[in-house]
């Protein structure tokens, strides 16, 4: 595979204010951008295993007691039987943990790199993966939860801002999306691992959270074998080998002109560091646009609802009706649903560009989950079931659902926040961003059971309004960051925003500065 991508008329891309760089698109660009994307399958599978395993009796009557015999119990409230605090904090731990994480990550992966830091997730994520399978009490369990977070807060600041530094301009989303695929194809795993570990009654729990240490170690393993991002080499002052990179993953000797630019981003950035920390320097005017996009991006995220969806998802359809197996198998469904929505994104996303995929989802997931609501208070009763229409049409909108959030805020939550900061700040930002994710995973995950208790049918209304809200913020403060080089988002993307340009003095512009 080795196709160019400087395929430009002479003059055509001055006319535009772009730059074309040489080069092609190599197998080895592919390879170190699966390799690292494999940190997302160890994000995914974590998601989708923590409901299946709540939903297993033998886990429940171990750890939680109290909560199995309550989900026994004849005339038990459908929408309150898994409501306990130790319950969600079996699941948000993870994500505290990765919350406090990511300013740690943000810092390796300045001064070790990328690739080491996501060695350092995957070692982390095999010894907790160890412990939770092993676990023979509550505060073993957490423990290990805890160091898979760590693991998840490390990945998960490293591994996008490596697709994104290594991917040439144009299919810059498309490899970074590699990551989400991931995330959806661990949620696809681990809901198939958890449907047949059910049946391993009562330790079935613990080959499911075993099961972790399988993409760790091919993330561990891949690592190896692939090499650091060019930026990052040059940041840390190893500018010759920095270039040799450059050159390897380019597939060509002629990348002058797209190395002079990093070259330039990396002294610009060591110049404005010294004079004040990249943390500082974010509370400047001129770093406000891509900070704000970032941390909504992953807010946003979190209030389309799909964790809560898809952490829970055998316990949210037992709450419908369904048994054990066919919730756990409605699970399986999704999963699918999700990873070949993503692909789709992976296919549109440097095509029809960022806005139009987050516009036209909001509209779909608006729609689904009004409907899910609007069912399930009709139907879904405290202490009956729906009938199994019913029920089949409320799985059918939840796949309406999770198509639309896959091909769009799912992996442009993780892509824009990764390619919109200015080397300077790239990594502080960065983290800002994963930390707002784990922050909110964490809120979301932990109030989620106690939420559907208290709101039952109405939480879907709940998150239908958030995704209005979020809509509206696309449509006017996002700009379209589709095909511009990562070191030219600045100039070409927030100075020329009807909004965001506000920010930035130069000259007639400067008083405007206090103005934004």
């Amino acid at each position: 595979m080795a196709r160019g991508f400087a395929v430009s008329k002479p003059g055509a891309a001055a006319a535009a204010g772009r730059r074309e760089f040489r080069g092609k698109i190599t197998w080895y660009v592919w390879i170190c951008g699966i390799v690292a994307a494999t940190s997302g399958l160890m994000f995914g599978y974590d998601i989708g295993i923590s409901g299946g395993v709540t939903a297993m009796d033998g886990f429940l009557a171990r750890f939680f007691p109290a909560v199995h015999a309550r989900k026994h119990r004849a005339r038990e409230n459908n929408y309150c039987k898994f409501d306990d605090q130790r319950l969600q904090l079996f699941t948000s731990s993870l994500y505290l943990a990765a919350l406090a994480a990511s300013f740690a990550a943000s810092r390796a992966c300045t001064r070790l790199g990328r690739r080491r830091t996501m060695q350092a997730a995957a070692a982390l994520f095999l010894a907790g993966s160890a412990l939770c399978a092993g676990a023979t009490g509550l505060a073993m369990l957490i423990v290990g939860r805890v160091c898979l977070g760590v693991g998840v807060g490390f990945g998960n600041q490293a591994a996008p801002l490596f697709l994104s530094e290594i991917a040439p301009a144009h299919i810059r989303g498309a490899l970074n999306i590699l990551f989400q695929l991931n995330v959806t194809v661990g949620i696809l795993i681990a809901s198939v691992v958890n449907y047949f570990a059910s049946a391993f009654h009562p330790d079935g729990w613990r080959y499911s959270l075993g099961g972790a240490a399988a993409p760790a170690a091919v993330l561990f393993l891949g690592s190896l074998a692939i090499t650091e991002t060019p930026t990052s080499l040059v940041e840390r002052r190893r500018a010759e080998e920095g270039r040799r990179t450059l050159e390897k993953i380019r597939g060509t000797a002629d990348v002058d002109d797209e190395f002079d630019e990093i070259r330039a981003a990396c002294d610009t950035a060591a110049a404005l560091n010294a004079e004040e920390r990249p943390y500082r320097r974010l509370l400047r005017p001129e770093s406000r646009p891509p900070l704000v996009i970032a941390v909504a991006m992953q807010v946003f995220q979190q209030f389309t609802g799909i964790n809560a969806i898809m952490f829970y998802a055998p316990v949210l359809f037992q709450t419908m009706g369904f048994e054990a197996d066919g919730s756990l198998l409605s699970a399986v469904v999704t999963g699918c649903v999700n990873v070949a929505s993503t692909i789709v994104s992976i296919v549109l996303v440097d095509k029809v560009g960022r806005r139009k995929l987050l516009l036209e989802a909001c509209a779909q997931m608006l729609v689904a989950q009004t409907a899910v609501g609007g069912i399930m208070l009709a139907h879904v009763r405290a202490d009956g079931s729906p009938s199994s229409a019913w029920a089949v049409a409320i799985v059918v909108l939840i796949c309406v659902y999770v198509s639309s959030f896959a091909w769009s805020w799912g992996p442009l939550g993780w892509l824009i926040p990764s390619e919109t900061f200015p080397l300077e700040t790239r990594t502080a930002g960065f983290s800002i961003a994963v930390s707002s994710n784990m922050l909110f995973t964490f809120l979301i995950a932990q109030a989620f059971l106690s939420m559907m208790c208290s709101m039952r049918a109405f939480i879907f209304f709940f998150f239908a309004a958030w995704i209005v809200v979020m809509g509206a913020f696309v449509l006017v403060f996002l700009p379209e960051t589709k095909g511009v080089p990562i070191d030219e988002m600045v100039d070409r993307v927030w100075r020329r925003h009807w909004f965001w340009k506000r920010c930035f003095g130069d000259g007639a512009n400067e008083a405007r500065v206090n103005n934004c």
